[in-house]
């Protein structure tokens, strides 16, 4: 029998290992993206409405989303005049209906009193847990004119409530776009400070203190908006590729991931999530003027949705999608 010459072999086994590769890659999130019917997701006459987050209870679907009262261009005004509240659908694609406010104006004692933004809910326990950002009336940020940030939580024992706020921010200096992810024993915090530099932190319980764990998740590039989950024994989140550093196109969302959940960040292949194309059912589509805020609906281990904000130069809404077929995290 013939031998084999050492770079045949060597050239038989790479061929081998990219099939291999090829049977086993799994479609894209990006690829797997559904057309969606005008009209649906979360719409509000007069508010700009943006960042929904969705889980599902007793039998409905329920979004947690921004608005604040049309009046500048979007999005002016947010620092200022957001507010969190709740909306239902029967579907998880919608449309959905309003149904109350759940983080509003309240006495200016709070950290929160003023201004409450980009929500992310989760089931924590046996508590409904709504992690979020808020600003008082006269806290700035490095006297820059800007009111200060910080992230804080709400919890009920219902989904329909009633909400108990924290008295007290759980990180308490400049700090946007939470995201959580309860890992085991611990939570695990991702957010943003002013300069979008992106830090780690870590609790035994969502109630905090949080400790720092990495204090510079992704230095190479701005990123911001994200969303942080297991899948397959990994750790991983999606976000905002802010200047398009990664993606090549700015504002595009995008996939990272780590194998111990602290630092040596990857790109994930592929590292695209979604575009600013949204596609109608009727044919058509939209170019998104903005697609930001991305959050995944994830229902006994599969990610099914894809939620973002939506502004089209005229108005803002938080349309999901569905993802078909959906995304197995428990896949090995």
């Amino acid at each position: 029998m013939k031998k084999l010459r050492p770079t045949r072999f060597i050239l038989l086994f790479i061929c081998v290992l990219l099939l291999n590769w090829t049977l086993k890659k799994e479609p894209s999130i990006r690829s797997r993206i559904q057309p969606v019917s005008k009209g649906s997701g979360f719409h509000m006459d007069g508010y700009w409405v943006w960042g929904g987050s969705m889980i599902k209870a007793e039998g409905k679907y329920h979004l947690f989303a921004s608005r604040w009262i049309k009046g500048e261009k979007f999005p002016k005004n947010y620092r200022n005049n957001s507010e969190i509240v709740r909306a239902i659908s029967d579907n998880p694609l919608g449309p959905f209906k309003f149904e109350e406010v759940i983080i509003g104006e309240r006495d200016s004692s709070y950290w929160d009193s003023n201004m409450a933004h980009n929500p992310t809910i989760h089931r924590i326990g046996d508590q409904y847990v709504l992690f979020y950002i808020g600003s008082d009336f006269t806290t700035y940020l490095n006297d820059s004119g800007a009111l200060l940030r910080r992230v804080g939580y709400a919890t009920a024992n219902s989904i329909n409530g009633p909400w108990v706020r924290s008295e007290q921010p759980i990180i308490d200096h400049e700090s946007n776009n939470p995201a959580v992810l309860v890992d085991d024993y611990s939570i695990k915090m991702l957010y943003r400070d002013e300069e979008l530099k992106v830090k780690l932190a870590e609790a035994e319980n969502f109630q905090g203190p949080f400790e720092t764990i990495n204090d510079n998740v992704w230095p190479e590039h701005k990123i911001e908006d994200f969303y942080f989950f297991k899948m397959n024994s990994l750790y991983h989140f999606i976000c905002e590729d802010n200047r398009g550093g990664i993606s090549g196109h700015e504002r595009w969302g995008v996939h990272l991931y780590s194998e111990n959940g602290t630092d040596h960040w990857k790109k994930y292949d592929p590292v695209v999530v979604y575009d600013h194309e949204l596609s109608w059912n009727d044919g058509t589509g939209l170019h998104c003027t903005r697609r930001e805020r991305p959050q995944l609906f994830i229902q006994d281990g599969k990610i099914t949705h894809l939620i973002t904000g939506i502004y089209d130069g005229e108005d803002s809404w938080c349309q999901p999608v569905a993802l078909i077929p959906s995304v197995d995290t428990d896949r090995e």
